[in-house]
């Protein structure tokens, strides 16, 4: 392989974007396997095994674009920490990035921003968090009364910074996980969106349940070893995980229905069983222009051909995302629904999922909401998250984008095919979507 410092030469380009490999950890459910590691401990190991495996001098990269959805105190640009915690140069530049649960979409299409702008040729993109490593602050009062000691000259008045305190005040802030515009948790606005679209726990279980029958059979069959690592945590390291430790191997319907409602105890229908769990992982994409791509001899898994985002009010059914940027990159594309091959989409809660599919189907959706005279289509069930989803694979919110693109692109080229779709909602009522093509 060639070696060089990966910077472009500053011109605007229009040539594809190539992705040349993908990797992910196993995803592993909060406190277990990965207890003692941080999101950037797990984001270090999964780029410096990508770069390995990729055999890239890791001198052609020139951009490294990451995420981090939960934010870390100790080191709050990810993606400059995991350059300099791994075999790149600490010349190359890097910057975070963070849009709640489609954030490695945005490191993807960032990265390829810049690349169209003429500014890179080689970039590291994807996304880590830890659910179990989240940073816990203290009251604002208490914040305030330790500002005030360090200043303090004397003993006493240190000692008198405190004195207002109440027991209260001492105690930890754990994160929030309400929205600040609407007070509801995720599972909250899930809930809502369920009750006013009708949708059925039966129906709720029943993708729950196909999301992980689909990833038991797919980890039974070898599907994932390419796309995942190995990882033997530290630091004991004597316990390897090779497989999400979220995917229920032997998967029952009856089980799911024996599960008490988790965010409305007495009427509600969303579950532990039928919701993505809180989850620890990373995830990482080689990603290049197509003409440096073919110049150091790489075979692209597949192309990036357009993207989109979008936003909706969040008081209203804040996970709809997809159903408002899907039409949005299909256009951008030049292709419609029926033209994919697949269609992946985030399952942060089987609600989410179904009240989306019916809102694909729907023409009154699509001229109510997106002023559009025609639905955006039906999603063929042999086409739709073959492989099972967030629900059953784990859901570390930084890293999904990434999962996601790297198996959409391996299954295509399984099945010989061309361009698939994969589509996100994200919290604060925001959408990502982006269509991948296959092929020369």
């Amino acid at each position: 392989m060639a070696t060089g410092n990966g910077n472009g030469n500053g011109k605007a380009r229009s040539e594809r974007i190539a992705i040349v490999a993908g990797l992910r950890t196993p995803f592993a459910k909060s406190q277990t396997a990965y207890r003692d590691l941080s999101a950037l401990d797990l984001g270090k190991i999964v780029v410096a095994e990508l770069l390995a495996r990729s055999e890239l001098s890791p001198k052609e990269v020139g951009l490294c674009v990451y995420g981090q959805v939960l934010p870390s105190i100790a080191a709050p640009n990810i993606a400059r920490e995991i350059v300099l915690g791994t075999a790149m140069p600490k010349d190359i530049q890097a910057f975070s990035v963070s849009r709640a649960c489609a954030t490695s979409f945005q490191s993807l299409t960032s990265a390829a921003e810049s690349m169209l702008a003429g500014q890179h040729d080689v970039a590291i993109t994807g996304g880590a968090d830890s659910a179990s490593d989240v940073p816990i602050t203290v009251s604002k009062k208490l914040a305030e009364a330790l500002m005030n000691a360090n200043k303090a000259k004397s003993f006493g008045e240190k000692l008198s910074a405190f004195r207002k305190l109440s027991a209260r005040d001492f105690l930890p802030v754990p994160p929030s996980l309400k929205e600040p515009t609407t007070g509801l948790t995720m599972g909250e606005s899930a809930e809502k969106m369920a009750k006013e679209a009708h949708i059925s726990r039966e129906a709720q279980d029943e993708f729950a349940h196909r999301s992980h029958s689909r990833a038991a059979k797919a980890w039974s069959d070898g599907l994932f070893d390419q796309e995942v690592m190995h990882v033997v945590p530290g630091p004991r390291y004597d316990k390897p995980i090779a497989r999400d430790n979220t995917v229920r191997e032997e998967s029952s319907l009856e089980g799911y229905g024996k599960l008490k409602p988790a965010f409305d105890r007495k009427f509600g229908s969303i579950t532990a069983g039928n919701s993505s769990p809180l989850t620890d992982g990373a995830s990482a994409l080689l990603v290049m222009t197509e003409q440096k791509a073919k110049a150091l001899g790489y075979r692209p898994l597949g192309y990036l051909r357009s993207w989109a985002y979008a936003a909706l009010d969040p008081g209203d059914w804040m996970l709809m995302g997809p159903s408002y940027a899907t039409p949005l990159a299909l256009d951008r594309a030049g292709l419609t629904l029926a033209d994919m091959d697949l269609v992946d989409m985030h399952e942060a809660f089987a609600a989410q999922i179904l009240c989306n599919t019916q809102a694909f189907a729907s023409k009154k959706f699509a001229e109510e909401k997106l002023g559009r005279n025609e639905a955006i289509g039906e999603i063929d069930d042999a086409k739709f998250n073959v492989h099972g989803g967030s629900i059953s694979i784990g859901h570390p919110f930084a890293a999904t984008g990434a999962r996601m693109v790297t198996t959409v692109l391996h299954e295509l080229k399984r099945r010989g095919k061309q361009f698939g779709l994969a589509t996100a909602c994200a919290a604060g009522g925001l959408g990502a979507a982006v269509v991948l093509e296959v092929g020369e």
